[in-house]
């Protein structure tokens, strides 16, 4: 895609295997923003990443005619905010609409991402719980992908294309399916969950995500050997 004018102003501190990053790849993929991808090196942060975000010091951070943006969802707003005359729409025009998104973002972020991290943290029993837990909030989505008026029988929780939530969710995905192989569990059940699991096949295979995907290859590598240093560090008190 050619870069024009304030585009080439765009730049994004991010990391190959962050969930959140990809969040943020896949709205800017799907509005077509063309921008500088800077890796980031979490262990040894960079100066710009640290004057970006000198509160969390976390990526993601959206740089754009050089002021910072922080936090993966609050991009994406800002994305769609900023360049609002690009198709796709990804936050709803209704206001009641726009609520129940950023309702189910939160759920995303405050109820799954955190027991989705136990599994990647976890060992033995503290893993299986964490598997448990992880699965019960899938079956949340599942259930409202069934029964929400906003998503019932919609291709996307953002309706007939993606939207907020489907970033929020979808951000996750290529994670969840290495973490699944990793610790060899089963997150999303195709059998117990069609609805999503369909979601889910629909979603990776869009264009404008797929495109931004990792390589699950090496997202399985990253997962198996960071679980190695989690079960040699000594057990907490």
């Amino acid at each position: 895609m050619e870069a024009c004018g304030e585009e080439v102003q765009v730049k994004l501190l991010g990391g190959s295997t962050s969930p959140y990053v990809l969040r943020v790849r896949i709205a800017l993929a799907l509005k077509g923003i063309h921008y500088e991808y800077i890796e980031e090196n979490t262990q040894n942060k960079s100066e710009l990443l640290l004057k970006s975000n000198p509160v969390h010091k976390k990526i993601p951070v959206l740089i754009h005619n050089g002021k910072p943006v922080c936090e993966s969802m609050i991009i994406v707003q800002y994305i769609d905010e900023t360049w609002d005359t690009r198709a796709p729409f990804l936050m709803p025009k209704d206001p009641y609409d726009r609520a129940i998104a950023r309702f189910w973002a939160a759920f995303i972020d405050d109820k799954l991402l955190p027991c989705i991290r136990a599994v990647f943290r976890g060992l033995g029993e503290q893993c299986q719980k964490a598997v448990e837990d992880t699965v019960a909030n899938f079956l949340i989505l599942e259930e409202a992908l069934r029964t929400n008026l906003c998503f019932s029988g919609k291709a996307y929780f953002g309706g007939d294309g993606i939207g907020f939530v489907d970033i929020a969710l979808g951000g996750t995905l290529a994670f969840v399916r290495a973490l699944e192989k990793g610790t060899d569990s089963v997150l999303i059940d195709a059998e117990k969950m069609p609805l999503l699991s369909a979601w889910m096949d629909r979603f990776c295979e869009a264009d404008g995500v797929k495109e931004v995907m990792p390589d699950p290859v090496k997202l399985l590598e990253f997962i198996c050997a960071t679980r190695v240093k989690f079960a040699s560090l000594p057990a907490a008190n």
